[in-house]
């Protein structure tokens, strides 16, 4: 009787006491939604954490100390006011960085920002020994620098993809930040394609950053991004932070464009750098209205420079790149980035929209002078350096935020008549002699090889102008 009692009373309580609760909506898919099941937001794994001794193992062995000594400044300058030069013999300056061995016969790489204006560069590897190291080249636009030691049979990174990175996947940054040797962090990938702005004084700069919460400190620079797999994925170079110290916020140049810049200066000693000839803006709301587009994808064409490569291609102002050579491009450094990989010469392919229409043509890159040579580092120190200084055809950025149309800028200055008239890197050359410049080669013919100074003039980073006339 107890049994059919509790039988009988769960019948009665599931029947009437307990209903079922049902939106009373005529949208079915309301109905569906009050009947749906909460879940958990976290996408379901493989057993087990992810594994980064693999990695870290075999990336450990091949990022190497690399420190620089240079002359500084006085240690004392006010002494030196009061005392004459009792104090003012150069002081040596001390820096440390990182660097990636990418070959066994000792081929390094560093940033540019972390041996430039060295005067003697250290290598140390992580079993102790130190060598002497050997500057190939560099490259401010890119802030890649190759460096050399006499060794043989060395552990080296292999190339990754950059372009496969996804966001939210696992890196590991292998570096030795505040000189501590052997460091590895992990992160995941926050951001691709971001430009600090970082380069903007050098004649011609890229900047495409992989952001990452990798922890990453003073001296990580020049040490290696690498996957899960041990591969090299980019190159450490910045950290956003107001303390100078990790943030959450640091960013690597894609292997992509390091790869191409290191080949260069093992092949050229000198960077091949190719460019489109036009200027170009992220593409805006207000951009999109104008132009009757639908999307905010792609880079606006601000400007077609005469005698460039898209202008003998038929691109016209106000043309939206959308792809390059097939992939996708939505944002400047993205489309920097692309660009990047080539030389002057290469053929490639634009995809852009013009009134409403996407269209694909061929291109041949042009360099900066507006040709498809290229040079090696023996021919641009002979043909870009006068009166002791070197010279480099300025890029369209310059020009637009000085509001010229020509102009040489002055990017290093060694013992000569323009060190003596107190120029400084960073001067842009506009007329020499009494006639416009707008190449190094130009500025030699008009000096008659680096001969005759009788007139120049010229305009300062800041946009003050300079005029120099000499005697008869």
């Amino acid at each position: 009787m107890a049994i059919l009692g509790a039988f009988i009373a769960l019948i009665v309580y599931s029947k009437i006491i307990v209903k079922p609760m049902v939106a009373a909506s005529k949208d079915s898919s309301s109905v569906e939604l009050q009947n749906a099941r909460a879940y958990l937001t976290s996408m379901q794994t493989q057993e087990g954490q992810i594994d980064f001794t693999y990695a870290a193992e075999l990336t450990v062995h091949s990022v190497v100390s690399v420190h620089i000594k240079m002359a500084g400044t006085p240690e004392n300058p006010i002494l030196d006011w009061f005392y004459g030069d009792r104090n003012s013999k150069p002081k040596e300056v001390q820096g440390y960085g990182s660097g990636v061995i990418i070959s066994s016969d000792g081929y390094i790489i560093t940033n540019n920002h972390v041996i430039e204006n060295a005067e003697s560069v250290d290598v140390t590897l992580n079993d102790k020994r130190t060598f002497t190291a050997k500057v190939i080249g560099r490259d401010p636009g890119s802030d890649i620098a190759l460096l050399k030691i006499k060794a043989d049979n060395l552990p080296f990174i292999k190339y990754g993809d950059s372009e496969q990175l996804k966001l939210g996947e696992w890196v590991l940054a292998v570096g030795n930040p505040f000189n501590l040797t052997s460091t590895v962090t992990a992160g995941i990938v926050s951001a691709k394609g971001r430009n600090l702005h970082m380069n903007e004084g050098t004649a011609y700069s890229i900047e495409s950053f992989i952001q990452t919460d990798a922890a990453l400190n003073m001296g990580n620079s020049g040490g290696a991004l690498v996957n899960t797999k041990g591969q090299l994925v980019g190159i450490t170079s910045a950290i956003l932070s107001p303390s100078f110290a990790y943030s959450g916020n640091s960013f690597a140049i894609p292997v992509t464009i390091v790869k191409k810049v290191v080949d260069d200066l093992r092949e050229f000693g000198e960077v091949q750098r190719a460019i489109i000839g036009v200027n170009i803006q992220d593409l805006q709301s207000d951009d999109a209205t104008k132009l009757g587009l639908q999307d905010l994808k792609g880079v606006l064409v601000t400007r077609i420079m005469p005698d460039g490569s898209a202008k003998e291609a038929g691109m016209k102002e106000n043309d939206v790149i959308t792809k390059f050579d097939g992939q996708p491009v939505n944002t400047m450094p993205e489309l920097q980035e692309q660009v990047g990989k080539h030389r002057p010469g290469d053929k490639a392919t634009v995809t852009f929209v013009r009134g409403g229409k996407e269209s694909t043509i061929p291109i041949t890159l042009k360099n900066i002078a507006g040709n498809t040579k290229l040079v090696t580092a023996a021919m641009e120190e002979s043909e870009n350096v006068v009166f002791g200084a070197k010279l480099e055809s300025l890029d369209s950025q310059d020009m637009n935020s000085l509001n010229i149309d020509s102009g040489v800028k002055v990017v290093e200055v060694n013992k000569g008549k323009f060190k003596d008239l107190g120029m400084a890197e960073g001067f842009i050359i506009l007329s020499i002699n009494g006639k416009k410049v707008k190449s190094p080669g130009e500025v030699r013919q008009a000096t008659n090889d680096g001969k005759t100074l009788k007139s120049i003039e010229g305009i300062l980073p800041d946009g003050t102008m300079f005029n120099y006339k000499f005697g008869r």
